[in-house]
């Protein structure tokens, strides 16, 4: 196949997006990661009205070093790309989906985040906004007993002007702003016994985590063999978003920039059907790797 440039600078393979490997499931069902572009593959290999859950985290456009894609575009083309990118998410979302966007920034560029949500306001509802918390320092004594509390990792910032960034953006948007939501399925344990009694909605002892998770990186030894992504995100923040959706109510799992398969190991762990898009056939194989290192069976498409 020839290379191409697509419309933001990529290099992509063909106009065809083809399948790259497949997982089964324990329930039957399958998940599929494909190369090639994810504009294209949205038109040509899903379904209108077909996805219930949308998890994803696109390039932030703040010169990350990707292998096989060009972040630092005229910001007018990335958002153009992203206003495009919602068009044909719509598409696909069945009329109580779910798509949840992670996204960040950096200190002397924080305006992206927000005006990546302004490009999908005509398309979707922003119904939520959470905030992942990567690293987090906690003096507390509000109950009489003096704690203190550092953990997470972050990448730290020598900055006479900026402090540490230590948390990421990730926008629900749906087509309606009503879809209800399975809040105790990531809830948290109340700190205070005596408020499971008080409060009607306090089902098993938990109660609604709130729009602030803490979700830390996990320690690596070794960045190139462990995480050989610039820009990944931890499978937890996916698996969360799946549960808070409602994982009954998934019939098909997509992610449109699939990067090492964080959002297909969560499919794979949850036997939820999934579909994956990548221009990097180097991600898309690391993705291979990390699914078969958690014992999941993964099959390139090649060798069927």
């Amino acid at each position: 196949m020839r290379n191409i440039k697509n419309n933001i600078g990529q290099t992509a393979t063909d106009s065809e997006v083809v399948p790259f490997a497949t997982f089964g499931l324990n329930s039957g069902g399958s998940g599929t990661l494909y190369l090639g572009d994810c504009l294209s593959g949205l038109e040509s290999k899903i379904s209108s009205r077909s996805v219930d859950l949308v998890v994803t985290s696109p390039p932030y456009n703040i010169g990350v070093k990707y292998g096989r894609y060009n972040d630092r575009i005229p910001r007018s083309e990335y958002l153009g790309w992203m206003e495009e990118l919602g068009k044909r998410v719509s598409k696909a979302l069945s009329p109580h989906g779910s798509f949840f966007l992670n996204i960040g920034a950096k200190p002397t560029d924080p305006w992206i985040p927000f005006e990546v949500a302004l490009a999908l306001r005509n398309t979707f509802v922003l119904q939520n906004t959470f905030h992942w918390i990567k690293s987090i320092y906690i003096e507390n004594d509000s109950y009489g007993e003096r704690s203190k509390i550092n953990v997470g990792h972050f990448k730290p910032i020598n900055s006479k002007r900026y402090v540490n960034d230590t948390h990421e953006y990730i926008f629900h948007f749906t087509h309606t702003g009503n879809v209800e939501l399975d809040r105790l399925a990531v809830g948290a344990p109340y700190r205070d016994a005596s408020n499971i009694t008080r409060w009607k909605h306090s089902g098993g002892g938990l109660r609604c985590r709130g729009n602030n998770w803490y979700i830390p990186y996990k320690t690596i030894k070794y960045r190139i063999n462990d995480r050989p992504h610039p820009a990944s995100f931890p499978p937890q923040l996916t698996e969360m978003c799946a549960k808070i959706h409602g994982v009954e109510r998934i019939s098909l799992m997509m992610d449109p920039f699939l990067g090492i398969g964080s959002s297909a190991l969560t499919a794979a762990y949850l036997n939820i059907p999934f579909a994956g898009f990548d221009i990097d056939e180097n991600y898309l194989e690391a993705s291979v790797q990390i699914l078969r290192k958690a014992g999941v069976i993964v099959t390139y498409v090649s060798d069927i």
